[in-house]
């Protein structure tokens, strides 16, 4: 594994000393106490970095490897689901044969909830959690990628800007999955594309399932490789997306000037409002492996889109975004809550930022259209 150290996530000899780190890092602390008090300075803040670092070491002190630090994640995400979701539903998990190791490609909503909803249900039904790939383009602190790290993150390498550099990248994060698959057996999780569906449209970018087959054997057809990497395509679902508006004011921001200038850090505060936001329902579908007679990475983004896009669960803020062809099993109850969501969201932007955001929660629909036609 000391081949993949600058990329792997963090074993369970390096718990203790990350943990340690963590809880000495100033700026960590000081995040973590303005999440709650975004207020507060001066002496209020150095009382409570030292309070926050009491009750950090307590709580920690026995947490010496990277499953017993997941358990305390796994309660912190049972009480934002119980606080944040009003259901959180799966289907397909029990006809999958978990015992050997997949690699589930989902579509891209959520920065951290993605993946963290994907690792819950398989923590639940009492199965291992997946390794995660994560963009080093959000690792924007150090304290950042050791709790990424800690929770079974793996580095994509994004920085680079050389070809040679980024191809470099490349094979060694192809040659990272197969190993943790086929060598570690650990399940993986990556999205189907860099960055998040902002718009709605879920499609797979077929330069993923370049990377993936980049370290394939000569004497090795692309159709074995593929399969023998058991891809499971993933359809994650929220009824309300925390981060709507912004995703819309951004999308706006680029058609109106050509572009989108990311505010600093701007990913995290993503990630935090992601979590903390109202989700109401979410589903993730567990589709059947991919296994067919592949020639080229289209054909694979090709047999992914059809499985996330068909088995998304289209929620009523889809249907009322569209605002027609409402189907006959969506009741009154449903039609009046998707309606007051929308009102509160769109009754203080702009009339470009509020199409944008209808269409975010229309496109689904259309998609899902369009593969039947």
């Amino acid at each position: 594994m000391s081949q993949f150290d600058s990329i792997r996530p963090y074993q369970d000899s390096e718990v203790k000393p990350t943990l340690q780190r963590l809880i000495n890092d100033s700026e960590f602390i000081t995040t973590l106490i303005r999440f709650r008090y975004p207020r507060v300075s001066g002496l209020a803040l150095s009382l409570l970095s030292m309070l926050l670092r009491s009750v950090l070491r307590f709580k920690v002190r026995k947490v010496n490897s990277v499953y017993d630090f997941q358990l305390i994640v796994e309660r912190y995400m049972a009480h934002m689901i119980k606080t944040t979701t009003s259901q959180l539903s799966s289907s397909g998990l029990d006809a999958l044969d978990l015992s050997t190791p997949h690699l589930f490609i989902s579509n891209h909503r959520d920065i951290a909830l993605d993946p963290a909803f994907v690792n819950y249900l398989l923590h639940i039904n009492g199965q291992d959690t997946v390794q995660i790939a994560i963009g080093d383009n959000l690792l924007t602190k150090p304290w950042v990628s050791d709790l990424m790290r800690l929770n079974r993150s793996f580095i994509v390498k994004r920085s680079a800007s050389a070809k040679r550099e980024k191809l470099a990248n490349s094979k060694e994060l192809s040659a990272y999955i197969q190993h943790t698959l086929k060598q570690t057996g650990d399940h993986i999780w990556i999205a189907q594309r860099e960055g998040r569906a902002k718009d709605g449209l879920d499609q797979t970018n077929a330069a993923l399932i370049s990377m993936l087959a980049l370290n394939r054997s000569k004497e090795q057809s692309f159709a074995d490789y593929i399969n023998q990497l058991n891809i499971v395509p993933v359809s994650i679902s929220y009824e309300f997306d925390p981060c709507d508006v912004a995703k819309a004011n951004e999308l706006v921001a680029q058609n109106q000037h050509g572009e989108y200038l990311k505010q600093e850090h701007e990913d995290i505060y993503s990630i935090s409002r992601g979590i903390v936001g109202q989700k109401g329902r979410v589903h993730v579908h567990f589709a059947k492996p991919l296994n067919a007679s592949f020639e080229n990475a289209k054909e694979v983004a090709e047999a992914l889109d059809k499985a996330i896009i068909g088995n998304y669960q289209l929620m009523p803020t889809n249907w009322i975004a569209l605002g027609n062809e409402l189907p006959e099993d969506l009741t009154d109850k449903d039609i009046a809550q998707a309606k007051r969501y929308f009102e509160a969201k769109t009754g203080d932007i702009s009339a470009e930022v509020r199409s944008q955001l209808l269409a975010m929660y229309a496109n689904p629909i259309k998609a899902r259209k369009q593969l039947a036609e």
